[in-house]
């Protein structure tokens, strides 16, 4: 939400380290805080982060109000990425210990909400300040977001331990689902000792650092490559927020279906294709379905990560494990927004940087067949161990 507030409220460069600080103290926050989410549970956490992000937002508000740049960055960039950070991972960590039959479905309706507030709110935000000014809108949003956080962390409680839903053992008697077996179970600390949370990571920076830069030019890149007008162009990017928010639910749930590492071999494969088709094409129809495609796997690589990390690593710190893998998209908010514009400046063209992109998309495949090859290893030693024990 509060990166809503950014891109509308903030344009130049130097106010845009707000947001930027948003994005660092968000992964920050998520992966220092996530062994409080493990410790004290998701309603604490919960609880913690409206704090935080009722602080942060009000206190943009007295900023504006003193007309404060500095204080703007500590409520604004800290406390709201902090209380960001911890209300991402409490309830997303806790819809895979709850959903362990559909983990890509639950967090993918979790996340795709996460996508969707800018939908909602972009109007509630621009009314706002029309009738009652910038600084009064951050603090009438930052008391009904404090309310509203507070009142659902009421609600977040994870499951029993070995929970399992109403009538899954029965049906894994039947046959008719297979018993689910993550590849492990390992602490925070255990696991980002392992090359495959680091694959994961790698993955998602990329995942997230491209998106981004397509996000940030798709209206000058669709003004220059079809022609469209800067209105048409802005209106079409309106749109395509709508696809990254069905790739969130979409590429979740189906991951669920053909397993994770297949849905990350299928992104990769499906961006190293569409990428470097954006620069060769001037019909606007193609343009837009290949700009929408790409939208939805830039969405559905936010919500399959924590399903993926749920079959890597267990449900034993998977709140704390998920903190970790978010500094990528930390590292990606600060990373990708200057390196797609130094791209861009040294191409001369946002349809010539697209080609970079693609580079890294391949980068991105390589290693999700590594991470294949990984899993695959791990899974023979198992399978080896288990035929030991049973001789």
């Amino acid at each position: 939400m509060s990166f809503i507030l950014g891109n509308i409220l903030y344009k130049d460069k130097l106010n845009a380290l707000a947001s930027s600080g948003v994005f660092l103290f968000l992964g920050l926050s998520a992966a220092f805080l996530g062994h409080f989410v493990e410790k004290y549970g998701p309603r604490k956490a919960g609880i913690l982060s409206a704090v935080f992000f009722g602080l942060g937002i009000s206190g943009a508000g007295v900023a504006i109000s003193m007309e404060s740049l500095p204080l703007l960055y500590i409520a604004y960039g800290v406390f709201g990425g902090i209380g960001l950070g911890v209300g991402y991972i409490a309830p997303v960590s806790t819809l895979v210990k709850w959903f362990p039959d559909r983990r890509g479905l639950a967090t993918g309706l979790a996340i795709m909400g996460f996508g969707f507030a800018a939908l909602i709110n972009s109007p509630i935000i621009q009314s706002l300040i029309g009738s009652i000014g910038i600084a009064n809108t951050f603090f009438t949003l930052g008391t009904a977001y404090f309310i509203i956080m507070i009142a659902s962390s009421l609600y977040l409680e994870p499951p029993e331990k070995d929970w399992l839903p109403d009538g899954y053992k029965e049906k894994i008697k039947m046959g008719k689902v297979k018993p689910l077996q993550d590849l492990s179970q390992l602490t925070a600390n255990e696991a980002v000792k392992t090359k495959r949370f680091y694959y994961l990571w790698l993955m998602l920076f990329i995942n997230i650092t491209c998106g981004i830069a397509i996000i940030s030019a798709a209206s000058p890149l669709a003004q220059e490559s079809i022609g469209l007008s800067a209105v048409a162009a802005a209106a079409l990017v309106g749109v395509l927020g709508a696809f990254n928010g069905l790739g969130r639910i979409g590429w979740a749930s189906v991951s669920d279906f053909i397993g994770r590492p297949n849905t990350y071999t299928v992104f990769f494969s499906i961006q190293v294709i569409a990428f470097p088709l954006l620069t060769f094409t001037d019909n606007p129809v193609v343009f837009q379905i290949l700009l929408a495609i790409i939208y939805t796997c830039y969405g559905g690589g936010f919500a399959s990560i924590p399903a993926y990390i749920g079959d890597l690593f267990g449900t034993k710190q998977l709140g704390a494990i998920h903190g970790y893998i978010l500094t990528a998209w930390a590292a990606a908010g600060l990373v990708g927004p200057m390196f797609a514009s130094w791209i861009r400046e040294t191409t001369g063209s946002y349809s010539q940087s697209l080609i970079v992109f693609t580079g890294f998309f391949v980068v991105a495949l390589i290693i999700s067949i590594l991470i294949r090859l990984d899993i695959k290893r791990l899974k023979n030693i198992k399978t080896n161990d288990i035929k030991q024990i049973g001789v």
